[in-house]
């Protein structure tokens, strides 16, 4: 390496303003930079929280990417974006870090409205090679000279669409490098046979070995002759198959360098600026370790992927949560899998994030984990209830959207029984737009069969669970929020079909409610009542069908409507209950209570809800409003 300067005396991280300052430092100087970001992501997540294992891992290689790539000119295009932060740092934004994701700071995402060295939004996983493919493709058609890079996961490619994208790649003849960044982690544990394909790679290197000293040797022979170099590659390319088979990569039309240690700035610079100008796709498989450094994250990554600000001596997390609705789920279908042996449970790469874990370990013949594939997850589900079975879909309401083909295609159309567990339904905070589970009403209340409903506490949540299995008929969405919740909000009534439930008496306003947000309509309902003002609260446990009956009758006695979700407005509960009341002759005052139809930020959960209105103030100010609006007629 030609580098110039040694700052490793004075303290290499203050000096780092953009990409173009590590040009030239001596790689004594990278080496050093490496441990300072690491102290300093360990010292500032620690307060805010955040994706430390992923960020702790991928430190050597994003130096090294910056250090050999001239971004923002080159595109850097990260895989979900969650291990960004080091590219953050290293491109401006050190001084923001303490902010992220946070209300008002910067993303824990790459994001393009933020900064130009961000060149694509990620937030969900198997996208990359897609879009550096675009890219590329791009500046071939408008004659432009700059490098395209994928950095995406083992865990990614578990994704049916990252190899829809090295399928094309390969077979595309354009300058485009994907590294494969292999930790052999995504959230969780990595499973499948992608991972043990990677394993033996990692394990038993020794083709790419033979391969290059081989190589060497040809390379070195005096004037061959074009037929003997025909013969020797030949030799060359059967060595993989001998000792190696399946060498996928080169298969599909990759160049393959690897694997390289990517805690190891030098290999990796050097291997970097070897491929940087190679006009064909180019592939680097490189190792790193998650949570690297710190060894809490080192031991326990799965809870270090994403996490609340944590003792950074300890390692335990500041402010412990007691239980979720997660956990309720993960309880109560393991509590009902031992009554029903035809309970099967599917996740997409969450078994701990959805609350399954228990079941895996309960009922591991009963318990399957994809890999990133949620329409594989889905489709599959299909074909367990179609052969009798009761599967369990447990999968993010943001993540669910990536199967929605299969949803209409393989569940819905066929009517069959399948249940979703809709988690992180609603507004999740401090990941930002990319996660927020605002969409999953719109996109289910459209199709056939499928009947959608949403608990409004932890009681309501094993209710319906039970309902579901012991009773339903056909797809059945249950969504509820991430977080914490309550019990005993909601009387101890047997779930109806189709049935809502009146919760209070009022003349004034009816306030038709889905959900977790009962909560907060109890809470503004109260401090309403103080005031004068007494409400109708009607309480949706089916989203779909619609109690339209119930609706109607209590909206000819106060005259007015407010709805209330944790969703956006078009197409979700509000809208529903508009357009009953509409088919039914009924046109009175309404509002819905939702979030806009904009992208919604990152930021705490309770902020959010406070600046859209949506907390018990808000939801008060917006009925005396609606009463005043209504008087004024």
């Amino acid at each position: 390496m030609s580098n110039k300067v040694c700052l490793c005396s004075t303290g290499v991280l203050e000096c780092i303003q953009g990409p173009e300052d590590l040009k030239d430092l001596k790689l004594c100087c990278l080496q050093t930079l490496a441990e300072e970001i690491r102290a300093f992501l360990i010292d500032k997540i620690s307060q805010t929280g955040g994706h430390i294992a992923s960020n702790l891992g991928v430190v050597e290689l994003t130096i090294a990417l910056h250090t050999v790539f001239r971004s923002p000119v080159d595109k850097i295009v990260w895989d979900v974006g969650h291990q960004t932060y080091v590219h953050k740092i290293l491109t401006g934004r050190k001084d923001s870090i303490e902010t992220i994701r946070q209300m008002d700071g910067i993303s824990g995402f790459p994001k393009i409205t933020e900064s130009e060295h961000d060149c694509f939004n990620t937030g969900h996983s198997s996208t990359s090679i897609s879009a550096a493919l675009g890219m590329a493709r791009a500046r071939d058609i408008k004659g432009e000279d700059y490098s395209v890079v994928a950095v995406i996961g083992d865990g990614a490619l578990t994704g049916g669409m990252a190899f829809e994208a090295l399928n094309d790649a390969g077979n595309s003849k354009t300058n485009l490098i994907v590294i494969l960044n292999d930790n052999e982690m995504s959230i969780s544990k990595n499973v499948g046979g992608m991972s043990r394909y990677l394993s033996r790679i990692r394990t038993e290197p020794i083709y790419y070995k033979v391969r290059n000293d081989f190589q060497s040797l040809v390379d070195n022979i005096p004037a061959i002759g074009k037929s003997a170099r025909k013969v020797f590659h030949k030799v060359k390319g059967s060595l993989k198959y001998l000792l190696l088979p399946g060498v996928l990569f080169e298969e599909l039309g990759f160049h393959y360098y690897g694997p390289l240690d990517g805690h190891n700035i030098a290999e990796m610079y050097r291997v970097f600026r070897r491929v940087k100008d190679i006009k064909e796709p180019v592939l680097i498989h490189v190792c790193t370790k998650k949570g690297r450094g710190y060894s809490p994250a080192e031991e326990k990554p799965q809870k270090y992927h994403g996490i609340s600000p944590f003792d950074v001596e300890t390692g335990e997390v500041k402010k412990a949560t007691n239980g979720s609705f997660s956990n309720v789920f993960g309880k109560k279908i393991a509590e009902l899998a031992e009554k029903h042996e035809d309970i099967a449970a599917i996740t997409a790469a969450m078994p701990e994030g959805t609350g399954l874990s228990l079941f895996s370990e309960k009922f591991p013949k009963r318990f399957f984990d994809v890999g990133i594939a949620e329409q594989h997850a889905v489709t599959m589900a299909a074909g367990l209830a179609i052969r009798g079975l009761k599967p369990v879909v447990a999968i993010y309401s943001s993540f669910l959207q990536r199967a929605y083909d299969q949803i209409i295609h393989d569940v819905s159309l066929m009517n069959l029984n399948v249940i979703f567990a809709v988690d992180r339904a609603g507004i999740v905070g401090d990941d930002g737009e990319t996660h927020q589970g605002i969409y999953d009403i719109a996109l289910f209340s459209t199709l056939p069969n499928i009947t959608m409903i949403s608990p409004a506490d932890y009681d309501e949540l094993e209710k319906m669970l039970e309902y579901s299995v012991e009773h339903g008929k056909g797809p059945i969405a249950i969504r509820y929020p991430r977080g914490q919740g309550k019990r005993n909000l909601v009387p101890d009534l047997p779930i109806e079909y189709g049935k809502a439930v009146k919760l209070a008496d009022g003349k004034d306003i009816t306030i038709a409610v889905t959900g977790h947000m009962l909560d907060t309509v109890i809470e503004a309902a109260k401090e309403l009542a103080g005031g004068g003002i007494h409400c109708d609260i009607i309480y949706y446990r089916f989203i779909r069908p619609f109690d339209t009956e119930m609706l109607c009758e209590s909206v000819k006695k106060t005259g007015l409507l407010m709805t209330v979700e944790d969703h956006i407005s078009s197409g979700g509960f509000g809208s529903i209950a508009l357009i009953k009341l509409n088919n039914a002759g009924i046109n009175i005052p309404a509002e819905i209570a939702a979030f806009p139809d904009t992208p919604i930020e990152h930021g705490r959960r309770s902020l959010l809800y406070r600046k859209y209105n949506l907390d018990s103030k808000g939801l008060k100010e917006r009925v005396i409003r609606l009463l005043k609006n209504k008087g004024e007629r």
